[in-house]
């Protein structure tokens, strides 16, 4: 395995760890008003935007797909909002 694909395979899963954060959020439907809650996954979020960037400037990572991981988080981050937010509302 190259450097490159080791990388990304790090990257790809420290990304997992976060989603699956967000999963268990979504699982039980609570919103992530928790300050503890918040507080972890922006500290996890920002920790993966900066080992992303480090991985870009080495070269080891392509900027499109760091920033397709990213995105993915978004996108799961985005569905967690919106099915807790159709629980209020219920």
């Amino acid at each position: 395995m190259s450097y490159r694909e080791k990388a990304y395979a790090l990257l790809q899963a420290d990304a997992e760890k976060i989603i699956q954060l967000i999963r268990v959020q979504m699982d039980h439907l609570t919103m992530p008003q928790c300050p503890l809650y918040e507080e972890v996954l922006d500290t996890q979020m920002f920790g993966l935007s900066r080992e992303i960037d480090f991985a870009v400037r080495l070269g080891l990572v392509e900027a499109k797909d760091g920033k397709a991981l990213l995105d993915r988080l978004e996108r799961e981050l985005s569905a967690l909002h919106e099915a807790v937010t159709k629980k209020r509302v219920r």
